[in-house]
């Protein structure tokens, strides 16, 4: 199993609209990676290592899928169209993992 995160960096300041991430953006990419997508699952962040502490990331999505080849066929035809909808909900430059789930 793979996961790809897409990973929202805390930016002092910075928007992250989760209403229209959870309503809008979150359903397109189920829509467009179809079944190809095992999983999906977002968390919002709330603090650091302490809690006064600002979160590392705002926010993060996870998606889950059966390889890496899998991954890439199904996202390749609509990286556009889904990394084009980013600016609707942030202006945050996301950083991407993709990991071998081990557990």
């Amino acid at each position: 199993m793979i996961k790809v995160s897409v990973l929202y960096p805390h930016n002092e300041g910075a928007k992250f609209d989760m209403d229209y991430y959870l309503g809008q953006h979150i359903p397109m990419v189920q829509e467009k990676l179809g079944a190809a997508l095992k999983g999906v699952s977002v968390e919002q962040g709330v603090a650091g290592g302490t809690p006064d502490a600002p979160p590392a990331f705002v926010a993060m999505g996870h998606l889950l899928f059966d390889s890496a080849a899998a991954f890439e066929q199904a996202f390749g035809p609509h990286t556009e169209q889904i990394m084009g909808d980013i600016p609707n909900y942030t202006p945050i430059q996301p950083t991407i993992q993709i990991s071998d789930v081990k557990m």
